[in-house]
């Protein structure tokens, strides 16, 4: 990410982003993107409101324009507030609208809602999808799977440095994680064996008051109520568990813990 951003000079090979040589172009790109990195200070005595009129003097663009994304990532009220004083999480929003205040094509954002609390992290997305809305291009990386699952129209996997799959969102669990795990709640001692019986199943077991199948594809759940209806085994509630994005990740990457 920082070959692609021009902070690093690369061991090998060519970028080209936005048609440029984030290298040789470094000036030109630099007015067309924006940047949030995972680890970054400022002045420990320059205020959050400095700090906003500062990038924005660099750019050419109004403060004003600023002091709204503060407004909208909740830190509007710190804007008199030195940089030395702000929570981990609120000096990661600054940044994030300091990215931003150039109104760029491109933003990378880094960890964007790392140490964030859920508040926090809704009103990142929701810029982040504002961003997207407007047309603009927002390349991020996370270890958080519900953050991609939610605002990525692409997502690549990487292991090792390497890009193990790369698609939608949805298309990487259809593919790498199609079965269903569904529970259903039933006193019926039939269940489990007529449910072993439906075509696609791949395992049917009582679990207390309820009855756990395990279906390869999603397309055994029309077999399941058929059967349920036509055994008329009753049932007092029933809940499908769909793989996510984590799992996809656990099954291209492995499941021992990393160094």
């Amino acid at each position: 990410m920082e070959c692609i951003e021009g902070l690093r000079v690369p061991d090998a090979g060519r970028v080209a982003v936005l048609g440029l040589d984030p290298l040789r172009d470094v000036v030109r790109l630099q007015r067309r993107i924006g940047i949030q990195l995972q680890e970054a200070q400022l002045q420990k005595r320059i205020k959050v409101r400095e700090a906003v009129a500062f990038w924005a003097s660099l750019y050419g663009t109004r403060a004003a324009d600023g002091y709204r994304l503060l407004d909208q990532l909740g830190i509007g009220a710190k804007a008199d507030s030195w940089f030395m004083t702000l929570s981990g999480g609120q000096k990661q929003r600054l940044f994030i609208a300091l990215a931003l205040i150039h109104d760029p094509e491109l933003v990378f954002l880094d960890e964007l809602t790392t140490g964030l609390d859920p508040q926090a992290r809704h009103a990142i997305w929701d810029l982040v999808l504002g961003i997207r809305d407007r047309g603009k291009t927002v390349f991020l990386t996370t270890h958080l799977m519900e953050e991609p699952q939610r605002l990525c129209d692409r997502v690549a996997i990487i292991d090792h440095g390497r890009i193990v799959d790369i698609d939608a969102p949805d298309e990487l669990v259809r593919r790498h994680c199609p079965g269903r795990t569904i529970a259903i709640e039933t006193a019926d001692e039939r269940a489990v064996g007529a449910l072993e019986r439906v075509d696609g199943i791949t395992s049917a077991t009582r679990e207390g008051r309820r009855v756990v199948v395990q279906a390869a594809s999603v397309e055994a759940m029309t077999g399941i109520i058929e059967c349920l209806a036509a055994q008329r085994i009753p049932v007092s509630d029933f809940q499908t568990f769909v793989p996510t994005l984590e799992d996809v990740f656990l099954k291209l990457t492995g499941h021992s813990v990393r160094q």
